[in-house]
Parts: structure tokens; sequence; C-alpha cells
């Protein structure tokens, strides 16, 4: 189905069972598959390509070469009908990529609000990302990895598939991370390792100072005591009684598989 004020180029092809909304703009040159539902005020540009089965919401902006819900390059994916999830309001550039999930995970790659793809940029199958988050040109997202909300992704950097990234964390250009970064953290390298806390981004997003300051104790107990992440636990979770903000961290322990970065 598509809505009459949809606006398509006569060299782009839309399959027959494609839903576009009210003002969605297709290019030329690009393709849109069955399987895909594009939300009202969408713009495709030209040589895009979408597949499903996929799902992108409203008002986002997907340039050039673009491939969008390909299936993945798992070596286990035998053609099963996995979902890609694309939010409102995001800003996928130039070559991006972003592949549908497997059935061994949950069958979902999920992409959600206000983010910012830069030319290059990969999310594997089964990634899940968050809201207002930037992924600079090459960033690329392995496998099952989950990034949280207002995280900053450096150019060239490559995070490890089942990764979790923090909210409000950013990771400098050319990191390779391989375990957990935590919440707040600003973090650089091969292997990539923890410099201090993102304190102008939590600046520019309202956090109070006392909230910033308990941040920094967490910090400090993390990387600057000598401690293992046990023996800081208890400290950690008494602070997050008095500061919500700390509440990410005791979540975010609660939920990591692969360790913290160190």
């Amino acid at each position: 189905m598509i809505h009459e004020t949809a606006q398509i180029h006569p060299s782009a092809v839309v399959e027959a069972g494609a839903i576009l909304g009210a003002n969605v703009t297709v290019g030329p040159f690009s393709y849109i598959g069955a399987d895909v539902e594009i939300g009202e005020g969408t713009e495709i540009m030209s040589h895009v390509v979408v597949k499903g089965p996929t799902k992108i919401g409203r008002e986002n902006r997907i340039f050039q070469f673009a491939s969008i819900g390909e299936e993945c390059q798992d070596l286990k994916y035998a053609g099963e009908p996995t979902r890609l999830e694309i939010g409102d309001r995001n800003t996928i550039r130039e070559s991006v990529t972003m592949h549908r999930g497997t059935v061994q995970d949950n069958g979902i790659t999920k992409v959600g609000n206000d983010n910012l793809f830069m030319i290059n940029a990969h999310v594997a199958h089964d990634c899940v990302v968050g809201d207002r988050c930037i992924f600079a040109n090459n960033a690329t997202l392995a496998g099952h990895v989950t990034v949280g909300n207002h995280a900053i992704v450096g150019g060239m950097s490559a995070i490890h598939q089942f990764c979790t990234i923090g909210d409000h964390c950013m990771l400098g250009g050319g990191s390779i991370v391989v375990q957990d970064v935590p919440p707040y953290v600003m973090a650089q390298g091969n292997h990539c390792a923890p410099f201090g806390i993102n304190v102008e981004g939590l600046k520019r997003r309202g956090f109070e100072k006392e909230e910033i300051k308990a941040i920094r104790a967490v910090y400090k107990a993390l990387y600057r005591s000598g401690k293992t992440l046990a023996e800081v636990k208890p400290e950690i979770e008494a602070l997050a009684k008095t500061h919500a903000a700390v509440q990410r961290f005791v979540d975010f322990f609660e939920q990591s598989t692969r360790g913290i970065i160190r």
C-alpha cells in the first residue's frame, strides 16, 4: 500500500506489498522490497536498497548507497524471516549497512530514535541501538552488540560481538572494544581503555553537579582504587540509593556478560 502523497521517482522500484506512509519520498534508482514498511515523512535518497522484513519509522533520512535490511553475514543464517526495525528521525548517511537479526538471538536488529550514522557505519545482526547516538565514519558493530542512549562511537572503531556500550559513553576514534563499557565512561585505544567521565556530555544533557560528582566517585572506585569490581559493588549500590544516576551502573553490572574494560 502506497499513500497517495508518497513521491516515487520513475526509475525507483517499489515491490508490491511494500507500505509507504504519507509524504514518503523515494529517489532515483532506489529499491524497496515487498516486506518493507516506511513511515510518514521518511526520505529515501537515490541508489538506496531496503529489503525486509524491515520497518522504518517516521521522518528518517537515508542517503545514497545505504543497504538497509539485507540478510546478515552470519554463516548460520538459512533464510529465516528475521527483522530490522528502525525508529524515528534517524539520519543514515552514505553506504551505511544495517542487517536483519538471526533466530539464534531474538530474530531482530533494532535501532531507536534520533541517531546519526555517518558514512560507512555498520550495524550487524541482532544489535540493539538506543536513542540519540552518534556513530562516526566507519564505526562498526559486530553481531549482538547493545548500545545505550546518548552514546558516541568514534570513527574507525570496532565493537566485538556481544559487547554492551552503556548510556552516555564516548569512544574515541580507532578504538577496539572487546569488553563492556560502563555508562558515562570515555574510553579509547586498542584494546579500549577508560580515561575519564564524559563530563561535558553530561552537562549538556542537564545532569546536576551532585549527580556528576557521584558518577565521578563511582569511576574512581572502579578504576583508581585498585579494587576488583566485586569489592566496589557494595559501595556503588549504597551510592545508588541516594543518586539515581548511579543506578545505571548497578543495572549495567547485572547485565554485563563480557566483563568491563580496564
